[in-house]
């Protein structure tokens, strides 16, 4: 199976391709498609990977995947192991930016959003404020055709120039020109990193994991993410431990540390202000302030 290059089913009278998914579990492999993928969770909660950067993601959130843009959704682990509640839901908008959409984006009247377009040609993030208006129009794209869908379409894509506050980005990291034996270890090494992160986990446990010596994981690493191993674990644990203080799922902040793989409190609290900008109590004291 390839597990970076994945192609979307599309049909020859169709420029703007409509997916809805009910299945157990998002597609597990690190993967890749021409297709620019703007993707509304329904139902699922997890982690996104896009190239280097991580985003927790829960049900009504919106992703823009860029085209060629290397990226999993992991579920979370306690969703998948439990059938019954574990299935995702999702709507997915599909459309090729360099295909029949190329000369039509470049007319002089789509400037704004040939901007907004560059701008964010690595994806981003939906801000929570733009949900209902974004969702509103996905499902008009889902009960539309032909000419229609066109034009809502566009009148979705019009949204996006006028967002405020704007998108966060998705990635700053693009690494189009990549084989799918690289995407397969890469991804390979990504769900090795998500199922231990919370144990001791050391470079020369995941460097054997790929088959490759502690300096040349190193190497290969850093050409494949543009950051280090030690960076990418941090991040991951960080941005572990924001999910479980935002969900109240502990009993102290040094309780969330040692379950997220660090071993001193003293170093999760270096890591986790220089990774999510504040310490852990002024970040859940933001988080409280902003859904009261």
């Amino acid at each position: 199976m390839k597990a970076l290059q994945f192609t979307v089913p599309v049909t020859p009278d169709k420029t703007v391709i409509i997916q809805e998914d009910i299945i157990p579990q998002f597609y597990p492999h690190l993967h890749r498609h021409k297709e620019a993928q703007l993707i509304w969770i329904i139902r699922g909660e997890g982690t996104l990977i896009a190239e280097n950067t991580m985003h927790t993601f829960k049900a009504n959130d919106i992703f823009m995947i860029a085209a060629n843009q290397s990226h999993v959704f992991k579920g979370a682990r306690h969703l998948d192991n439990d059938m019954e509640r574990g299935f995702v839901h999702s709507i997915s908008v599909f459309y090729d930016p360099n295909g029949h959409l190329a000369n039509f984006l470049q007319l002089p009247e789509l400037s704004q959003l040939n901007a907004f377009l560059r701008e964010y040609k690595y994806g981003f993030k939906l801000p929570e404020q733009h949900f209902h208006a974004v969702s509103k129009h996905i499902l008009k794209l889902k009960a539309s055709n032909s000419m229609d869908q066109m034009l809502n379409f566009l009148h979705l894509l019009r949204t996006f120039c006028k967002m405020s506050p704007k998108p966060e980005h998705l990635s700053t990291f693009s690494k189009e020109h990549i084989t799918d034996g690289e995407g397969l270890r890469m991804g390979n090494i990504y769900n090795y990193i998500l199922h231990h992160y919370q144990n001791a986990l050391t470079l020369e446990e995941v460097a054997a994991e790929a088959h490759l010596t502690p300096q040349a994981f190193c190497r290969y690493f850093k050409k494949h993410t543009g950051i280090t191993f030690v960076t990418f674990l941090n991040e991951m644990r960080i941005n572990q431990a924001c999910k479980k203080l935002t969900a109240g799922q502990y009993d102290s902040i040094a309780t969330v540390a040692y379950n997220c793989g660090f071993n001193s409190i003293t170093n999760f609290n270096r890591v986790f202000k220089s990774v999510a900008g504040a310490s852990p109590k002024e970040y859940l004291s933001r988080y409280l302030n902003s859904v009261q």
